[in-house]
């Protein structure tokens, strides 16, 4: 086991659960419906940020019950570290936003540089509309982009937090439910 592994399981080991996995999964669930409310006969693209909206959107999209493409885009600011940098692009999606309406999903919204510089980039790409579905989002006032959410799970605390399609350092992605890194834990920065 590398230095690395054992720091992630003692970080998960102190790490207090926020939400269970049910509780995300009913978040999720009541976002959807609101989804649908607004998009069902609108021919929308679903576009998954990766890596952390895998899992997020992978549950949400099971309850939307009507028609819409999926397709998903890799941009990133934290390159498996605790604090964001510039934004990097990885994978665009291959489906033409030109004159569609759009639906982000992502994990987590914290100060919005990741999701509007993806909604700003989905306008120039020619979409109708763009709305922001995100599984979280982090109780601050430092989001200065101005961007909300348009459909939000869960709120969670200004901590360092993983599971649910969220990581700690590429790490614990899957963890069951919502998870902040104990106060005094090496990482335990306020930035996601």
């Amino acid at each position: 086991m590398t230095d690395l592994v054992r720091h992630v399981n003692e970080v998960y080991a102190r790490a207090e659960r926020l939400y269970s996995g049910a509780q995300v999964s009913e978040a999720l669930a009541r976002m959807a419906e609101a989804i649908g409310a607004a998009l069902a006969g609108a021919d929308p693209v679903v576009l998954c940020v990766m890596l952390g909206g895998l899992i997020p959107t992978a549950e949400l999209v099971r309850h939307l019950h009507f028609p819409f493409e999926l397709d998903y885009l890799h941009a990133t600011r934290y390159r498996r570290g605790t604090s964001g940098g510039s934004l990097q692009w990885r994978a665009r999606p291959e489906t033409p936003l030109a004159g569609r309406r759009v639906l982000i999903v992502d994990d987590i919204l914290d100060e919005g540089l990741t999701l509007s510089a993806l909604r700003d980039w989905c306008v120039a790409e020619g979409a109708a509309a763009v709305q922001t579905a995100v599984l979280t989002r982090k109780r601050h006032a430092r989001n200065g982009t101005g961007i909300r959410g348009d459909y939000v799970g869960l709120e969670v605390p200004d901590r360092y937090v993983f599971g649910s399609g969220m990581d700690y350092r590429g790490y614990l992605r899957n963890a069951p439910g919502i998870f902040a890194v104990a106060e005094g834990t090496e990482g335990d920065a306020h930035e996601r």
